[in-house]
């Protein structure tokens, strides 16, 4: 699950792909992307559908998510 700012901006990262990019691809607005990682290690605030559109469009582009006690990220291996 995507918790917070900084584990936003590191997904995005490793998928290759600019806040713009992200914002399209989740269908929200470039300012809710920068928001959202502006929270860094913070608990995002968003609202649940955000979250959701923002996660689910980083899944989409190979990342997964990993919350074994911290939160993290790793592109998702290729069986």
């Amino acid at each position: 699950m995507l918790t917070t700012g900084n584990q936003l901006r590191a997904a995005r990262a490793l998928a290759g792909i600019d806040q713009g990019e992200l914002a399209k691809r989740a269908g929200v607005n470039i300012n809710t992307v920068s928001a959202m990682e502006k929270r860094g290690a913070e608990i995002l605030t968003s609202g649940l559908d955000t979250i959701k559109s923002v996660m689910t469009a980083l899944e989409a582009a190979g990342i997964e998510f990993l919350n074994h006690g911290q939160p993290g990220v790793r592109l998702r291996s290729v069986k």
